[in-house]
């Protein structure tokens, strides 16, 4: 993400200009923009003619610039896209002020937000900034057998490709796979994608031997490559190579890899019944006290206790100020990754606690 100007407006709201400039950044600016901000950009508008001395074509599409009034706003990942929707209050033609419009926001395009910035908002557009320098990550876990491709963004890991088909001792015989086979398909889908560092996990020796056929063989690798001991493959393996740390050692400033580590820490304390809270009202009340030495939200969660849709008693905004004041620390969770998913389940907030308070 670029910041390229911020300025103060009026009534505590800034104006800041940024330039998103991946997917990521998309998806850091959903919870960040929110209903009664105000975005401003370039868009195309279709342009009914109403007057009597032309006719009416349908409509043609205008290039001009807007500013809305924010009502919605919509991470379209599978789009490459953020939809910010609202009411035109300001726009390069006068006649289309009052009427609703979207901004389809893609990666590389300026836009203007204006609004009260709140202090998870401010450390959320810190963050993406400081991860425009890390480098992009692929994880490849393979076993005999099989092999699969996650990247690692800040929403969360996708995957990217998955391989099967019988290989090894186990399938030998008719319609068995020779691993060499899997091995070069496996290379040639890292050679084509566009990373700067990969790991390759899995258990046994078959990663290894992966990693060798693909460097004996000339696929054009990143400098970057590692490997790391895991007991499964996929999503699974995924999981053991962020909690281990290796991606940390590529990408100081991974989320995901945090976000795993704090609710692993979650979950033992809820087992064993220690310095924890969960739920808005047990963790409300744990601010009150000073407790809190980690809060823990989900950013879906913490998007619709900020607008209309929420159903919690506690004030959200006044939770974190107060934990903040009282030396607790804040992280805003992806809900795009299982570490979200866990923290949803529980009500999308809990808190690690400095001492229990029942």
């Amino acid at each position: 993400m670029q910041v390229n100007d911020r300025h103060p407006t009026t009534e505590g709201r800034e104006r800041v200009t940024l330039v998103p400039e991946s997917l990521d950044d998309l998806w850091h600016l959903t919870y960040v923009v929110e209903p009664g901000d105000l975005v401003s950009g370039d868009t195309t508008r279709r342009i009914q003619r109403n007057d009597d001395d032309m006719r009416d074509t349908g409509g043609e599409r205008e290039h001009m610039w807007v500013e809305l009034e924010v009502e919605t706003v919509e991470f379209a990942k599978f789009a490459n896209r953020l939809r910010v929707g609202g009411v035109i209050v300001d726009c390069s033609r006068e006649d289309q002020l009052d009427f609703h419009h979207t901004l389809n926001v893609e990666p590389f395009e300026e836009l203007e937000v204006e609004k009260v910035w709140k202090p998870d908002q401010e450390d959320r557009l810190e963050e993406a900034v400081e991860a425009a320098e890390n480098p992009d990550v692929a994880i490849a876990t393979v076993e005999e057998g099989e092999a699969h491709v996650h990247t690692v963004a800040q929403y969360g890991t996708e995957e990217r490709a998955s391989i099967t088909g019988p290989t090894g001792k186990a399938a030998w015989g008719d319609g068995a796979r020779p691993r060499e086979e899997l091995f070069e398909e496996l290379g040639e889908i890292l050679e084509r994608m566009d990373i700067e560092a990969v790991i390759f996990a899995g258990p046994g020796f078959t990663k290894r031997d992966a990693l060798d056929y693909i460097e004996e063989n000339a696929f054009d690798l990143p400098a970057q490559v590692t490997t790391v001991d895991t007991t499964g493959v996929g999503d699974r393996g995924v999981h053991e190579v962020l909690k281990r740390g290796a991606v940390d050692e590529v990408q100081t400033q991974t989320r995901i890899s945090a976000e795993a580590d704090l609710v692993d820490e979650l979950t033992e304390r809820i087992a064993t019944g220690s310095e924890v809270a969960y739920g808005p009202d047990q963790v409300a009340e744990a601010a009150e006290f000073g407790a809190i030495d980690q809060l823990l939200v989900l950013d879906e969660r913490l998007r619709a206790e900020r607008g209309e849709e929420g159903d919690w008693e506690i004030d959200v905004d006044e939770l974190i100020e107060t934990t903040e004041q009282k030396g607790g620390e804040v992280t805003v969770f992806s809900g795009e990754f299982d570490p979200g998913q866990q923290l949803r389940n529980l009500g999308g907030i809990a808190a690690l606690l400095r001492y229990r308070i029942d």
